[in-house]
């Protein structure tokens, strides 16, 4: 099989939040904002299913210094082109109070594709996600990944946790977009797959049946890319400071590299239960990094800091020979010692009890690093 040189490229797509700077609210201005950013960072920014959203997509990188002078090249271009047009740029996994209700879909075919499809479902995706595409050019070992990283979606999901409120509430989870995605269908962790005909063999008896029109539609939370050479690992909020999105994009990476090369090597799939997978995500989206998370391994509660490093002695191995291991160990310290996107949500919101603060923190968080 072997390694390509086109392996391992890291790819990260963002979703953000538009706000009008006066109320805090979300605001429905992608059309008018992407015309601006598109002049000045390309095709690199998009629409999303709402005018409230809007979503950038770095280039294919090598490395996570490409990384982050991608992500700060796209932030900075769509944070100034929203500000010509009276607004502001947010990256959490939801926004506190504003309202479903109050959010207009993109006027686009496949969005109107969408909605007709999952009605309700859909009109209260206000959700702003992270993907990291992980680049593996051999579609069969890329399988193979993706059974084997599976136990450790939880502690990547319970790392990146910022959305605590939804409709002015505090929901009492870290990652309350995991929650609202997780009642699609196509939703979730995947069972273990044999072998890349097994996965076509399920996309074509859900197009078969009517259940998705093509394989884009399903939406677990890593997947082999419709479009791409790579795995796709979705399992996140989008985060609020690039240093956190690094984090995310490198521990993917490397994760993804050591499965590659265990399945390389033939070592054996650890089957866990689904039963205990899901309530290892539910965990994880409950808590973040403020309770205790599931050991898989163990088939043990334990604190989140202690399965964290559990995690990165895992990697550690794969991020010493990329030379990652000093910049990736040292952010998740970082993030464990300053708490998470809705750790820091809820700071804010405990000084004085406003929702606004909370958006001007993540106003201040996105746009952290990218300005001159």
């Amino acid at each position: 099989m072997g390694q390509s040189i086109e392996d391992f490229t890291i790819g990260v797509e963002e979703e953000y939040q538009i706000i009008n700077p006066e109320t805090r609210e979300l605001r429905q201005g992608a059309q008018r904002i992407l015309r601006k950013a598109q002049k000045t960072v390309g095709e690199d920014v998009t629409n999303e299913l709402f005018l409230s959203q809007i979503e950038i997509g770095t280039p294919i990188c090598k490395t996570l210094g490409e990384v982050r002078t991608e992500l700060i090249r796209l932030r900075s271009g769509l944070i100034n082109a929203a500000k010509r047009e009276g607004s502001r740029i947010v990256a959490a996994g939801t926004h506190p109070f504003s309202h479903w209700e109050d959010q207009t879909i993109t006027p686009k075919p496949r969005y109107y594709g969408i909605a007709a499809d999952f009605q309700q479902l859909a009109r209260e995706q206000i959700i702003f996600g992270c993907h990291v595409h992980v680049g593996i050019s051999d579609r069969e070992l890329a399988i193979q990944v993706m059974n084997r990283a599976r136990p450790w979606l939880a502690p990547l999901l319970a790392l990146a946790c910022n959305s605590p409120y939804w409709l002015g509430m505090e929901t009492g989870y870290a990652s309350y977009r995991t929650e609202l995605f997780q009642r699609f269908p196509m939703v979730g962790t995947p069972n273990v797959l044999a072998s890349r005909s097994e996965y076509d063999d399920l996309v074509s008896s859900l197009i078969e049946t009517g259940s998705i029109s093509d394989a884009s539609k399903i939406y677990w939370d890593i997947r082999p890319s419709s479009h791409f050479e790579t795995l796709e690992f979705r399992v996140t909020d989008v985060c609020a400071s690039i240093d956190e999105a690094v984090m995310v994009a490198g521990l993917c990476r490397a994760l993804a590299r050591t499965c590659y090369n265990q399945a390389e090597r033939g070592l054996p799939i650890e089957h866990v239960r689904p039963e205990l997978l899901r309530a290892a995500k539910w965990r994880a989206s409950r808590f973040g990094l403020d309770g205790e998370l599931i050991d898989i391994d163990a088939r043990l509660a334990v604190p989140a800091a202690q399965l964290i490093g559990k995690f990165l002695e895992f990697l550690r191995t794969t991020l010493e020979a990329a030379g990652e291991w000093d910049e990736i160990s040292t952010l998740v310290r970082q993030t464990l010692d300053r708490g998470t996107g809705a750790k820091r949500q809820r700071d804010a919101y405990a000084q004085r009890g406003r929702f606004e603060d909370v958006v001007d923190l993540l106003i201040k968080e996105t746009a952290a690093g990218t300005q001159p």
